[in-house]
């Protein structure tokens, strides 16, 4: 453990996080988890609305890269931190001050006896103050060290591939994820996620039937609004499953639609090769 000034000490953890014109939340993501690190880096991809500024002034080195992808650029900012165990956080994620003690504790007696370590991850709707009670959460590897696992170098997986034989433990605490600033730039953020998609998927040669793409919508309005429970979360729950399946019908539609302009010669721009 080093010190952090006064009489405090920070594990030996660095801490990275990737932006995009997160001004107006990255500056929580970073005092929050400020406690647990001497090494916060921000891999920034050309933010206009003071980003850098804003996690300059909390301590954070900013770095830019120009986006590749999304696990490309978690691979880029894991060679930028000074420390072998690494925590990635989003600039919509704060770890509430539990989160932040129990992972202090985990490293005061010296390295953590796991690998990697599955955090939980909550997502907070506009209005809510803490995750719902029966909000749904997702637990990947988010605190690992980078000589047992990398982020895997997909442009639309976040994943963090680990090595065989490494011990995974899981934390008990919740990240909070304050994901939602509006409907409509939720959905600006997926249908570019679903562009991502949608090359994914053609980069992979992978093929979507035609009864999946009829079936998207629906499908997965039910796995939003029943299986991640957002019924239980009022009429906002509602919109936000509308939003997610929405998202998964054009992943799938996009990718429907430039087999049928590869078939019938036309470019993406929707000019055929011998039209002027």
């Amino acid at each position: 453990m080093k010190s952090h000034g006064s009489n405090e000490t920070v594990p030996p953890l660095s801490i990275f996080i990737i932006a995009l014109n997160e001004a107006d939340r990255i500056g929580l993501a970073i005092a929050a988890a400020r406690p647990l690190s001497d090494d916060i880096v921000v891999v920034d991809s050309g933010s206009t609305d003071g980003t850098q500024g804003v996690a300059e002034a909390l301590g954070a080195r900013v770095i830019f890269n120009p986006w590749p992808g999304y696990g490309q650029q978690k691979r880029f900012a894991e060679e930028q931190c000074r420390h072998d165990w690494l925590l990635n956080l989003d600039a919509d994620e704060v770890l509430p001050p539990d989160m932040v003690a129990e992972i202090g504790a985990l490293f005061a007696q010296g390295p953590p006896p796991a690998d990697a370590y599955r955090t939980r991850i909550a997502e907070i709707f506009p209005g809510e103050k803490a995750p719902h009670r029966f909000a749904y959460a997702l637990s990947p590897v988010r605190l690992y060290r980078k000589s047992k696992g990398r982020y895997s170098a997909s442009p639309v997986h976040d994943r963090v591939d680990l090595v065989p034989g490494a011990r995974v433990g899981r934390l008990k605490g919740t990240i909070h994820h304050f994901s939602v600033r509006s409907l409509g730039e939720q959905m600006d953020k997926l249908n570019a996620y679903s562009d991502a998609q949608a090359d994914d998927l053609d980069a992979r040669g992978a093929t979507v039937s035609a009864f999946r793409l009829i079936a998207e919508f629906p499908a997965n309005f039910v796995k939003a609004y029943v299986g991640r429970r957002h019924a239980l979360r009022g009429l906002y729950g509602f919109m936000t499953a509308m939003n997610y399946a929405f998202y998964r019908y054009l992943r799938a539609a996009k990718h429907w639609e430039r087999r049928l302009q590869r078939n019938a010669g036309i470019t993406p721009a929707g000019k055929r090769p011998n039209d002027s």
